[in-house]
């Protein structure tokens, strides 16, 4: 008996995409736009933090960390002082982790200092239901009790399902349920950019 195909979709990186669907980009944030808006945001989060003493910033393995690494750099030049960075690869602290497949790990966890009393601002690429961030503070549980934590993100896309919402946030938008955003940082994909991905059904 020959073989039935229960579905016409097929999969792509754990994903299954309908063939019917065309996709359409936009750019949200070029490389000037996206430099300008972490500028910004390094700004507010000296001001939220009331300054830099005792300020960490840890980024969210993978774009999260480059972020992070930037805001420190662009921090430390304008207020002359080095404030410390790291990160934090949350894979096994997340909720849904079976389906996130056979090999988690996505990058190791480096926090190189204490957290006792420190001001620490979780930096992540992308906020969108929110468990990431949850994973986030479950792990950072492990490794001491800060004064504060705070949250930094470049693109806030909404669609929440969970209480959490960002103290620092570069850009939000509104984006429907089967589209995404994809964040490309320098250091991992060669250039600087926010795309909105839309789906949209072939006529």
């Amino acid at each position: 008996m020959p073989a039935v195909s229960l579905s016409p979709r097929r999969q792509r990186g754990g994903r299954y995409i309908d063939p019917t669907m065309a996709t359409t980009s936009s750019t949200l944030l070029d490389s000037r736009a996206m430099m300008r808006t972490l500028r910004r945001m390094a700004d507010e989060i000296v001001e939220l933090n009331g300054g830099t003493d005792g300020l960490v910033l840890i980024g969210i393995q993978r774009r999260g960390v480059p972020l992070a690494e930037r805001l420190c750099a662009i921090i430390g030049e304008r207020e002359s002082v080095t404030i410390p960075t790291g990160a934090l690869d949350i894979t096994l602290y997340r909720d849904d982790l079976q389906t996130v497949g056979p090999r988690p790990v996505v990058g190791p966890t480096r926090l190189p200092w204490e957290l006792e009393g420190r001001h620490v601002v979780i930096v992540d690429d992308v906020l969108y239901t929110g468990r990431t961030v949850r994973a986030a503070l479950d792990e950072l549980a492990d490794f001491g009790r800060p004064a504060r934590i705070a949250l930094a993100v470049l693109i806030d896309r909404g669609g929440r399902e969970l209480p959490i919402h960002p103290d620092v946030v570069g850009k939000a938008i509104d984006v429907i349920p089967g589209d995404h955003v994809d964040v490309y940082v320098e250091e991992l994909d060669g250039r600087d950019a926010v795309v909105l991905a839309r789906r949209s059904e072939e006529k």
